[in-house]
This record gives structure tokens, sequence and C-alpha cells, in this order.
């Protein structure tokens, strides 16, 4: 799973396991990547070798000068915690989410050497787009135009590719040597990338940075995608079937609703495969809450998550008939559902191998970006150290007239 070294370069922080990476495919060079954890660092060099680009430690420590030449992409897929319920909405302040600004110090660096990435690609949960009242999408916003980036936020749903609903925030940046192309970049907002949050985050920002702001509109795939029932496994590695009382005791935290879910999956021929997230809701007497199972059977699998905050895993139910089965989302499946092939190395261990899938970007997500926005922008224009280009650079840093967090 290595390029061939004749493609773009990038470099991939926050990497996990490498699935920005597998998602440019090929054509494309790492030059560095970087991880704090070491669990992660281990399934990437599994995935591509003994790496030598892979660092492994605070992305707060490194310099520029661990960074090698320019590199056309920066991808940076940056920890959501602090961006979602389950981290109490902290936002860029927050400990895990605010390991950004050590990632924004690179870049501000690399631009101040004249090395600044033709383009950075930011991901994180849909949560950041309403973080803080919006205030750290702007603030994200604002860091880039500073830099004289031009920059398109959009949500891309990987339920579009694979069997898993998994709505995720895309602010893709370009640099002046890598304009947008224009059959991709649409005159004002579009249902299918914009919702109505994002069109509030654009009335929210400064002037300067409104005027930097791009609508992408890119075409809507057309691929046949999985259904989730395909992706399940009959005798699962790494996780076992419950007990009939296990599974007994799953329906009984059943709402009414979802019992009868489940009872007409009953009544239908064949195999339906549903899962379940065990989630806090209020009782049938409304005073109180308690825990509830929840069943979906529309052959897509809720958004992975890992147990940080609380959120429970995933759990499959099987039910051919009378016979009705539950276990947990085996790390296989759970990969599946992320895109990645089947050939892709997982840890041995059930929660290492969880934590890695779950924390990760769908890879056709980023296969699509890359196919349709990032490699055509790249195309498009050429790599120049012009006068316009520097112009462009300075007019945006006396139009902000401030340094973004992190400067040096």
């Amino acid at each position: 799973m290595t390029g061939n070294g004749t493609g773009r370069a990038f470099y991939e922080f926050f990497a996990g396991g490498g699935m920005a990476r597998l998602g440019l495919g090929l054509g494309w060079d790492c030059l560095f990547a970087n991880d704090i954890d070491h669990a992660k660092a281990a399934a990437y060099r599994a995935a591509f070798g003994v790496a030598d680009e892979l660092h492994v430690g605070d992305v707060g420590c490194v310099t520029t000068a661990e960074l090698p030449g320019q590199a056309d992409l920066a991808w940076a897929s940056f920890p959501c915690q602090d961006l979602s319920l389950a981290g109490h909405y902290q936002g860029l302040e927050g400990r895990r989410s605010g390991t950004f600004w050590g990632f924004w110090g690179l870049m501000q660096g690399l631009h101040r050497e004249g090395r600044a990435p033709r383009m950075i690609v930011l991901e994180n949960v849909k949560g950041a787009i309403t973080s803080k009242q919006g205030a750290d999408l702007a603030l994200l916003c604002e860091s880039l135009a500073e830099l004289g980036y031009e920059f398109a936020p959009l949500v891309i749903d990987a339920q579009l590719f694979v069997p898993q609903s998994r709505p995720r925030l895309f602010v893709v940046a370009f640099g002046p040597s890598a304009l947008p192309a224009s059959d991709v970049v649409g005159n004002g907002p579009c249902e299918k990338w914009h919702p109505s949050s994002l069109r509030l985050a654009f009335d929210r920002l400064t002037s300067q940075a409104r005027a930097a702001w791009r609508w992408l509109t890119p075409p809507v795939p057309t691929l046949h995608r999985a259904k989730l029932s395909s992706l399940v496994e009959d005798e699962p590695h790494g996780v076992a079937w419950h007990s009939p009382a296990q599974t007994a005791r799953l329906l009984q935290l059943m709402s009414p609703l979802h019992q009868q879910k489940v009872a007409q999956a009953q009544l239908q021929s064949g195999r339906r495969v549903g899962t379940i997230y065990k989630r806090t809701r209020p009782l049938l007497d409304g005073t109180q809450r308690g825990q509830r199972a929840e069943v979906r059977f529309d052959e897509v699998a809720g958004c992975l998550r890992t147990p940080a905050g609380g959120s429970s895993r995933q759990i499959i139910l099987v039910v051919d008939g009378k016979r009705v089965r539950s276990r947990l989302l085996s790390p296989r499946e759970a990969a599946r559902l992320m895109g990645l092939p089947e050939e892709y190395p997982l840890p041995e261990r059930y929660n290492d191998a969880y934590h890695l899938v779950g924390d990760g970007v769908a890879v056709p997500v980023v296969s699509f970006l890359a196919r349709t926005v990032i490699e055509p922008s790249l195309a498009s224009t050429h790599r120049t150290e012009s006068g316009s280009n520097q112009s462009r650079w300075a007019e945006c840093a006396l139009a902000f007239g401030v340094k973004s967090r992190g400067a040096a």
C-alpha cells in the first residue's frame, strides 16, 4: 500500500491508520504523517510498511524543519471530541480538539518560509459547524483567510458510498496556486452539500472571510452502494454472538415501537440485519430517564463511534424468522463500513481495532473529494512563485492585520 513515487505530495496530520492516504490513492506521495497515538501508529506501519515519513508524537512539538519540501495538500482530520456533545462542546479550547492549533502553527510557519501547502483539507464532525454557537467554525475560516486561502466548507455523508450514516464537515482550502476548478464552484449554497447551519455560519463571518468563502457543488455520486446485510459476517472474527439471555435483555430494553420493528422483521422472509444503539431516553411514565435499545432495519448502520464520552458501541441484530441473534459489530465489519479494503491489516485487540476505525475518515469520501475537487483544482493552475501569487498572500495579510491563534 505504498505510493509509486511519481504523484503529488501531501502531509497527513492526525493520521490514525492512514485512511486519508488510502483515499488519495497510489498517485499521491506522503512526505510526512503524524499521530500521537502509538497503537494507531503501529496500525499505520502495518498498512504502509516501515513508513519513515511517520512521526509519532504531539503535533504541537513538530517543527517546520521536520516537514520536507512543499506539499500540494495538507490533510488534517483533527480530534472531534470537544466539538461534539460527548465533549460537552468545549470547542477549539478543549484539550483534544484544541490540538488543531499545533497543526495550524505549522501551516503559519510554512507560509512564512514560502512553503505553504497549495491546498488544505480540514475534516471533523458536523457538530463543528455549531460549536460555541458557530464561533469555532468562524475562527477556522478566519484563520484560513488570514493566510490567503479561499475555502469551501461542505458536509458529505459517507452514506453516499457505504452503508453507514456518517455526515462530516470538510473545509477545503485553496492557496493562490490551486484555485478551485470552475465546474465545481456554484453561485450559492446547494441543499445536497450545504445544510442550513452552514448558511448561517457564512453570515457570521467578517466581510474579508466571506469574500474568501466558496460554495462547492461537486457532482452527486451515483455509485451503487452495498447493503449493510452484505457486509455482516455469519462467523465473525474478534467478537462472539450474545447468549440468548443477553439478546432477550436487549429486546426488553426496547420501547414498544422498536419491539414492533423486530416483530415485523420476523414476519418477513429471509435474513434481516439491523443495528442497535443503547441510548438514555425518557421512560414510559415520563418522570425518569433510563437506558433504551433502539434498532433500525434500513440496511444502513448508525455512525461508528468510540466509547469516549459515554457513546455505546454498535450492536448487530440478525433476525431470521423466529431466530433472533445479537452481538457487537466486528472489527472487519466496522472497517468495511469505513470503506477500508479487505487486505487492510487490523489490530488484534478489539478495542484497538474499533478505536482505530471509529476515529477515522471514510476512505471513499476522501477519494471522491480527490477526484472531483482536489486533483482538478491542482491541475487547473501551476505551482509558481509569480508576483501575482505573492501579492495575493500579502494582500490577505494586510486585510486582516493580525496574527491568528498559534502564530509564533
